[in-house]
C-alpha cells in the first residue's frame, strides 16, 4: 500500500526493534545486579559485623586408644542469608582433649583445615583425604563393628557426617526396600549360625568388633561377618553363594 507525502522530507530515523518498557528494563538491571552480588567463599572472607560467634556443632570422639576424648568443633558461616542464594558453609574447627599427646598436630591440623575452609571451592576432599590416613600402630574398632584405621581418619568422618548435615555432601542412604532386603539377610545369616552354634552367641561385641554379647539389634552382626572394604564396617557374610555387606549392601556379585 503506497502512502503520499503531501510535505517536505527534511529528515529520516531508521526506525528499531521495540524497547521494554522503562519499569521492566529497570527491573532487569536490579536483577543483574542482585545477582552479581552473590557472595562466595573466599580466603579474605571476615566474620561479619556485628556477629561474634558462629553457629556450628560439637561432635565427641571416643576412641579405645586413650581414656580422654577428643571434641571437635565446627563452626560455620552463612553467606547470603534470606535471598535463594544462601548457602551454609565451614569457617573454622577446632579439637580440644586433655591428652596433650596430641597438642602439636591437632593444633597444625586445625590450623590448615580452617585455613581450606576459607579458601572456598569443593572441601568435600578433606573428608576424604582424613580417612584415607592409617595409624602403623593399627586401628581400632568402632561401636557398630566399623574399622577406623586411626585417629586422623576419626576426624575424617566426623568432617564428612557435618558437611552431610550442611549439605555439601550428598546423603548416601539406603531405600526402603533396600533396607527391608538387608535385614532379611541378616536375619537369615543369624539363623544359620544359630543352628550351626546353638550354644554360641553369634553377635559381635560394638566395642571390639569380637565375638560376644548380643548388643544393640542395630550394632550386631554375625561373628563369622569379616570387614568391607567400602564402608569398613565387620559386616560381611557369604549369602546365597556370594559375599554380601549387612551394613551398606556392597556385594561381589554385584
Amino acid at each position: 500500500m503506497s502512502i503520499r507525502i503531501e510535505k517536505k522530507i527534511v529528515g529520516y530515523q531508521v526506525k528499531e526493534k521495540d524497547k521494554p518498557a522503562p519499569e521492566a528494563a529497570k527491573r532487569a538491571e536490579d536483577k543483574v545486579a542482585k545477582k552479581a552480588e552473590i557472595i562466595r567463599m573466599h580466603e579474605k572472607l571476615e566474620r561479619p559485623e556485628g556477629m561474634e560467634c558462629l553457629e556450628g556443632a560439637t561432635y565427641k570422639i571416643r576412641t579405645p586408644l586413650d581414656d580422654h576424648a577428643l571434641y571437635v568443633t565446627i563452626n560455620d558461616i552463612i553467606l547470603n542469608q534470606g535471598t535463594e542464594h544462601e548457602q551454609r558453609r565451614p569457617f573454622e574447627i577446632f579439637i580440644n582433649s586433655k591428652n596433650m599427646d596430641h597438642f602439636q598436630w591437632i593444633v597444625a591440623l586445625t590450623r590448615v583445615m580452617s585455613a581450606v575452609f576459607r579458601k572456598g571451592g569443593d572441601v568435600t576432599f578433606l573428608a576424604e583425604e582424613l580417612q584415607a590416613v592409617f595409624d602403623p600402630k593399627g586401628g581400632y574398632f568402632k561401636p557398630g563393628g566399623r574399622f577406623v584405621p586411626s585417629i586422623v581418619a576419626d576426624i575424617g568422618a566426623v568432617v564428612e557426617h557435618h558437611l552431610r548435615r550442611i549439605g555439601m555432601i550428598e546423603p548416601d542412604e539406603l531405600s526402603e526396600q533396600q533396607q527391608l532386603i538387608l535385614e532379611q539377610k541378616r536375619a537369615e545369616a543369624e539363623a544359620r549360625e544359630q543352628q550351626q552354634n546353638p550354644e554360641k552367641k553369634t553377635l559381635i561385641d560394638p566395642q571390639s568388633g569380637q565375638a560376644g554379647p548380643a548388643g544393640p539389634a542395630e550394632a550386631s552382626y554375625p561373628a563369622s561377618a569379616t570387614l568391607c572394604f567400602k564402608c569398613n564396617t565387620k559386616a560381611m557374610v557369604l549369602l546365597d553363594g556370594c559375599q554380601t555387606c549387612l551394613s551398606c549392601g556392597y556385594s561381589k556379585c554385584g
